[in-house]
Parts: structure tokens; C-alpha cells; sequence
């Protein structure tokens, strides 16, 4: 069976037998400049793209590009497998994976879930510091080059009623749904069609949280939920209509495995939005976008959330979401408890990456949970978010090759 075969099986029949896709969530740039340093054999990168296609693939991009020498921006995400690609202009692994025969990974539809036309690219400033620019989802970012972290926004494209209807008018209309769609996508149709890897729908920055903290900021957000709540519901309904039109013409052409929503709503301490605002602002929308993506056979339905988001996951399901990741143990989530309160969940990650560097007695305890876990299917077990740089190569082989030869 191959990645996607395996991984139909693991999650839809929750089937014990099948060894689970063998992937990390991701990298730090910083982890992987270190692990060549340490043994890792540098035979194939990773490679930042240079082309820019949508927003799905391409946000960030000049940030990456903008950092100049050999070793990968600090701050970068290498893509691991368990995260989708191509996305965020992040760049995707082959040595870890070929080294420690890993799986091919997640690959992601790449077309514009944004705006259309995209905004120009526009650099404001830039010295050997920062990058000062206009993203081509209209936000304007700062770029620290130094950390190389993705860039804070510090001016939103959707301020008030005003700018959100000009956006509708200009770049949100239903009557050009064949142009939110790259020049190569009848190449990418090909592949698509004729794959061996599980196909995602989706992913960043496409949400009912996350899609408004990226437009609108995080603190004006959580502001307008109270003074603009019109405007909060018709950006939400607005989405959710152009989303079905997009998802309806993508699944005309080609069937996918699974639809990936981001949010990131929680944090360590537990959701930044309280379930009555989830109920109000998101619930319906939710289950308008996943009545219509399981009436079309998506049967896969993922949030994409970091923090502590235990007491979420009720309403997730009522929401119509079928699995989560990535069940972030490091933020105080508990993945045998996860399982054993929800056993039909979907679930991926799990594995604290912190704990990794602690050495070979840490990681056999760490693996414990995962081995109890995979006993109730339905689990694909990696790091529960980018492997830290803190975590030498040594440690990460060693983490790693235990957790193959649990897979089987």
C-alpha cells in the first residue's frame, strides 16, 4: 500500500493492522542547518520557491527570499510531511525523509481561496534588518530578519465596512471562479489525478477564526465580535460561499482525501474565543461548508489548531469536522485522554517536540501514549508542531527510528 492507500486506511476504517504514513509535521530552518552540521547528509536541501502562484502557496514569500547566504532563514518552516505543501512559500524536506524512510507527504491544492485578483507585491522598506512590505493578500507585514520568523501584520486590508465592500466588489466575486485557478493547473490536474499521496483541500490561512485574525488583526477581531458584528457575519458568509464555489469546481475535476480548515483559536491556556462566540460567529458557517463537502465524499475534514483546545473539540464536531492535529502535548494537551473521550476522532501529531532533546530514557517515555493511541486506529503520530532547533540530530534519529519501528 502506498501513503495515501495507508492513510485512507488508518483514518476511515480506523484499521490497526496498517502502518500509519510515516511523516513529521515540519522543521525549523534552524533545526535543519544544525543536523547537517551534526550527520545529516546534504544530498537534497530544502529549496524556498521562487515562483509566486496564490496565496494558498505563496504568502511570505519575499520574506524568505529576502535573507541572503546558504544556510535556510532561522524562522522558516521545512515541511515535514504531516504538513501540507507547497504553503506559506515554506520549502519541503527530502533528506530527513529519504535517511529515515519517511513518506511522501500531504500535498496541498494550490489555488487561490483568497483574493482575486491578488495584490501587487510591493516592498516599502528594506535594509539589513527588516522588510517592510505589501503581501499579496493586501496586508501590510514587517519581516525581522533576524529571527526570520513569520512577520507580524501591522496594517490590515479589512478595517471597516467600507474596505470590506470594496474588497466584495473587487476581489471577492463569484463570476470569475476560473481564474483563482494557476497557470499550470492542468499539469497539476495530472498529477493530482494519478497520485500515491493524500490530497488536502484548504490549509493556511483558510478559516473561520484564522482567515479574519490574517485580514483583520487579532486585537481588531476580538474587538468587532462585540462593536461590528454584521460585519463579522457577512465576511463569514462571504467565505463560506466563495469557498463552495471554489471546493465545487475543484471536485468537478479532481477527488481529494481531505479538507484541511486552519485556525490556530487556542493558545496554551486554552481557546483565545469563548465556545458562545464560536457558536455565534462560526458554528453555522462551519456546517454549511462541511454539509457541502460531504455531500460531495469528503469524508476527511481536519481543523488545524495549535494551543490547548481540548473543551473546543465538542463543538468541532458538532461543527461537522472529522479530525484534529496537532494535538499539541507541549501547550497541555493529553493525547490518551483525547482519545479515550472522543475514540472516533481523527487525530494527528501528538508527540512532545520539546521533550525530544532530553535524550533516549525521555523519548521511550514520550512513545508511550503514541503506542497506546495507535491501538484504537484512527492516528497518525509525529511532532506536535516544528521540531525545535534545540533538538540535536542524534536525538531526533533516535526519536524517530523508535517511533518507524513502532509503526511498523
Amino acid at each position: 500500500m502506498n501513503a495515501r492507500e495507508r492513510f485512507l486506511e488508518v483514518m476511515l476504517n480506523f484499521n490497526r493492522d496498517v502502518c500509519p504514513p510515516k511523516w513529521e509535521f515540519g522543521y525549523w530552518g534552524d533545526t535543519i542547518n544544525r543536523w547537517y552540521e551534526e550527520g545529516l547528509e546534504k544530498k537534497n536541501p530544502p529549496r524556498i520557491p521562487e515562483r509566486i502562484s496564490t496565496p494558498t502557496a505563496s504568502l511570505y514569500n519575499p520574506c524568505w527570499h529576502s535573507i541572503k547566504g546558504k544556510r535556510l532563514p532561522a524562522g522558516i518552516a521545512v515541511i515535514g510531511g504531516g504538513l501540507y505543501w507547497p504553503t506559506q512559500g515554506f520549502p519541503l524536506d527530502n533528506d530527513v525523509r529519504d535517511m529515515l524512510g519517511m513518506d511522501q507527504g500531504q500535498i496541498l491544492v494550490n489555488v487561490n481561496l483568497l483574493f482575486e485578483p491578488m495584490f501587487e507585491l510591493e516592498i516599502l522598506r528594506e535594509d539589513d534588518e527588516y522588510l517592510t512590505y505589501v503581501d499579496i493578500d493586501g496586508v501590510k507585514r514587517m519581516f525581522l530578519k533576524k529571527t526570520g520568523v513569520i512577520p507580524p501584520g501591522i496594517e490590515w486590508v479589512i478595517r471597516d465596512w467600507k474596505t470590506w465592500e470594496k474588497l466584495k466588489g473587487e476581489r471577492l466575486r463569484l463570476d470569475n471562479v476560473a481564474d483563482r485557478f494557476p497557470s499550470n493547473w492542468q499539469d497539476l490536474l495530472k498529477i493530482y489525478r494519478n497520485r500515491d499521496f493524500p490530497l488536502v483541500l484548504g490549509g493556511y490561512p483558510h478559516g473561520y477564526f484564522g482567515t479574519l485574525a490574517q485580514l483583520i488583526g487579532y486585537e481588531h477581531l476580538f474587538y468587532n465580535y462585540f462593536d461590528a458584528p454584521d460585519l463579522i457575519h457577512d465576511v463569514q458568509h462571504t467565505f463560506t460561499e466563495l469557498w463552495i464555489a471554489v471546493y465545487e469546481e475543484v471536485l468537478a475535476q479532481t477527488d481529494v482525501d481531505m479538507v484541511v480548515i486552519w485556525e490556530d483559536i487556542s493558545a496554551g491556556s486554552g481557546s483565545m474565543v469563548s465556545p458562545a462566540m464560536i457558536r455565534e460567529f462560526m458554528l453555522p458557517y462551519y456546517q454549511r461548508l462541511t454539509s457541502f463537502l460531504k455531500e460531495h465524499g469528503v469524508r476527511i475534514i481536519f481543523v488545524d489548531t495549535d494551543g490547548d483546545c481540548f473543551d473546543l473539540i465538542p463543538l468541532f464536531i458538532e461543527a461537522g469536522v472529522t479530525g484534529m492535529y496537532p494535538i499539541e502535548v507541549s501547550c497541555g494537551m493529553d493525547l490518551v485522554k483525547v482519545r479515550r473521550t472522543f475514540p472516533r476522532l481523527q487525530l494527528m501529531g501528538g508527540i512532545s517536540k520539546s521533550e525530544i532533546r532530553h535524550g533516549r530514557k525521555r523519548i521511550d517515555e514520550i512513545l508511550q501514549p503514541v503506542r497506546e493511541v495507535l491501538q484504537y486506529g484512527g492516528y497518525v503520530p509525529f511532532g506536535d508542531h516544528l521540531i525545535p532547533p534545540e533538538i540535536g540530530w542524534e536525538d531526533f534519529y533516535y526519536y524517530r527510528t523508535k517511533l518507524n519501528d513502532m509503526l511498523g
